[in-house]
């Protein structure tokens, strides 16, 4: 059986043995980042050590397409409808945000739906849409006024002669819709 001492003395030298176990460990996590970066620039995997020098090849600065923007309003809706722009240039592959103002004078709610048009036609399977107000029906509140994002890339596959593309928007009532239905006249 050990005495109280030789317990004591066991219990230092494994405490001694933990702390450095545990500085060593963190010690081991401090090397590690450097060592990887290393790792990492010898392979030239996960290249992301470097943000200032990526580049995105897929957009062609070679290139400049005009995209023109275009709003119309169907079945006498009381709105105001308007791209903030009405033109701007953008290389094909570019990430593209333009915005739309919308707002309701009616008194009361109106559910609509936009439906976008490509000029040329051609360039409709061109013209790639990530988030637009035209995938769902949009309903408006009287008097309410909205900002609404359109965010789409053109793909550089975009045959060379089109220089231009317009993009039009033209808003319907959606009928049938509970907000959309006219309350019964007195």
């Amino acid at each position: 059986m050990k005495d109280q001492n030789g317990v004591m003395a066991e219990n230092r030298r494994t405490l001694t043995k933990l702390l450095v176990v545990a500085v060593g460990m963190f010690g081991f996590g401090f090397a590690l980042v450097p060592f990887y970066e290393k790792i990492c620039q010898v392979t030239g995997i996960n290249n992301l050590l470097r943000p200032d020098e990526v580049i995105n090849t897929q957009v062609d600065t070679q290139r400049t397409v005009t995209i023109q923007l275009d709003a119309n309003l169907r079945s006498e809706l009381p709105w105001r409808f308007a791209p903030e722009q009405t033109s701007l240039k953008v290389h094909p592959g570019q990430l593209v945000q333009v915005m739309y103002d919308i707002e309701s004078s009616a008194p009361r709610p109106i559910v609509g739906q936009a439906i976008p048009s490509y000029g040329p036609g051609r360039a409709a399977e061109f013209f790639n849409k990530l988030e637009c107000f035209c995938f769902a029906q949009q309903t408006f509140q009287p008097g309410e006024k909205r900002r609404m994002p359109v965010v789409f890339v053109i793909d550089p596959k975009l045959p060379t002669d089109i220089h231009t593309i317009t993009l039009s928007y033209s808003f319907f009532e959606v009928a049938g819709t509970a907000a959309s239905k006219k309350p019964p006249e007195a």
